[in-house]
């Protein structure tokens, strides 16, 4: 829960700290008030279908509007920047080659990994995916699918943002000595080679920026609602009664988890008032949380002998998976000793990371918490499997989303199959 809110915090507040810090509770205003209330009104696709729950088509709709909108800033950046390129342009040697270590202070091998931070963030929360899985149909298919291809497309924008930057790219050491620390404004203005191209640009570049933001942030405190509201539901945070509590009046919407949600992020990002280090430190740790509780479960299958997954509707083999299984556990250690590590030498109470001593805090206390109550409800929530003692916990699963068709008994996974229905 942490990493999730974390996560969402460095979302909402990263928007408005490219303008004015003011916008933060602004942009969290809107995309609280989107969560509420529009659920239910802006989905305008595949409106014919009685088996497709509002979330899910809202949550199409904003992927589909993103995705074009996203297109459009890096279009409009690939062909400004390649026409105009009034720095110079680099030969491909620089633009693909290029590694200059000197500014971290670090050698050049850990510098190298220090850089992998940045791609670490960018696809940190595709896990949070799941969050939506008893909003859809044959989520242990679907989900997977998304989480998937995310990866290849975003990893190929990414690349067509990248390439005209990198071939137009102004002197470095002129970006580096930007007194505010975002040099994006004076790169372009020294790209487009006057103050109006750099301002036409930077404010046509901030709007789509903007835009794009928003829609992250709304996506993103979404999953993050619906993923208080299970950790309620199954009872692993402080009153989970009333944060599991659904609004029959507002499509389904999990109303008290999102507020609580939307006001641990406004207090974390009130912190950043007295102290940005101690904000830092919170937002750098998203990654680590959200790393680790990826990292468990993967960790517990292989010791397990993956048993669980023999029946996935993926399958990459015994050989292959228990590799891929593997490293995917070593990267996320890996990853977390990265998050942990400044990233300039010599360091300073100011640029010292302190992510690290924010994980290991909070971990403590999520042991803490789980030893004063998690054992005693998970063992009464887990339904037994012998038919000779009572189950005593009314049900583990208390699925929420579409109503299942009869007619795709066939198409319908084993545990889609297993769930009850609709709670009323």
């Amino acid at each position: 829960m942490v990493g999730v809110w974390t996560i969402a915090l460095s979302v909402t507040f990263g928007i408005p700290a490219s303008f004015a810090d003011v916008i933060f509770l602004g942009v969290t205003a809107v995309t609280l008030a989107f969560c509420l209330f529009l659920n239910k009104y802006l989905p305008t696709i595949d409106a014919s279908s009685t088996h497709v729950f509002p979330v899910q088509m809202l949550m199409t709709c904003m992927q589909i509007v993103c995705a074009c909108w996203t297109a459009l800033g890096i279009v409009v950046i690939l062909i400004c920047l390649s026409a105009k390129a009034a720095a110079g342009r680099r030969p491909a040697s620089f633009a693909l080659g290029g590694f200059d270590p000197s500014a971290s202070g670090w050698t050049p091998g850990w510098s190298f990994f220090i850089g992998l931070l940045p791609p670490a963030y960018t696809y940190s929360a595709i896990g949070m995916i799941a969050s939506m899985a008893e909003e859809v149909h044959d989520p242990s298919t679907i989900l997977p699918q998304a989480m998937a291809w995310s990866i290849p497309i975003g990893a190929i924008w990414g690349v067509v943002f990248l390439l005209p930057i990198l071939f137009t790219l102004p002197d470095v050491s002129i970006l580096l000595s930007v007194p505010s620390g975002q040099p994006i404004g004076v790169m372009f203005t020294l790209a487009m080679g006057s103050n109006a191209g750099g301002f036409g640009l930077v404010a046509n570049n901030d709007f789509l920026v903007f835009g794009t933001g928003m829609f992250c942030a709304i996506s993103i405190s979404c999953a993050a609602s619906r993923a208080t509201w299970a950790f309620a539901r199954d009872k692993a945070i402080p009153f989970h009664a009333h944060f599991s509590k659904i609004s029959p009046h507002l499509a389904d919407v999990p109303v008290n988890a999102l507020l609580l949600s939307t006001a641990i992020q406004v207090l974390l990002g009130l912190i950043y008032l007295g102290s940005s280090t101690a904000f830092n430190a919170f937002v750098g740790v998203a990654v680590m949380c959200l790393g680790a509780s990826y990292a468990m479960p993967v960790a517990m299958s292989l010791v397990d002998g993956r048993r669980h997954v023999r029946d996935a509707p993926f399958r990459l083999g015994t050989k292959v998976g228990w590799a891929v299984n593997a490293i995917a556990v070593l990267w996320i250690v890996f990853a977390t000793v990265l998050f942990s590590m400044p990233a300039v030498i010599p360091v300073t109470k100011v640029t010292m990371n302190y992510a690290s001593v924010v994980f290991v805090g909070f971990a403590v206390i999520s042991a803490v918490w789980y030893m004063i109550t998690g054992c005693r409800v998970w063992l009464l929530n887990v339904p037994s499997t012998d038919a000779s003692i009572p189950d005593r916990s009314g049900g583990r699963y208390h699925y929420t989303g579409p109503p299942v068709p009869d007619d795709t008994s066939s198409t319908q996974s084993p545990r889609s199959a297993s769930l009850p229905p609709k709670l009323e």
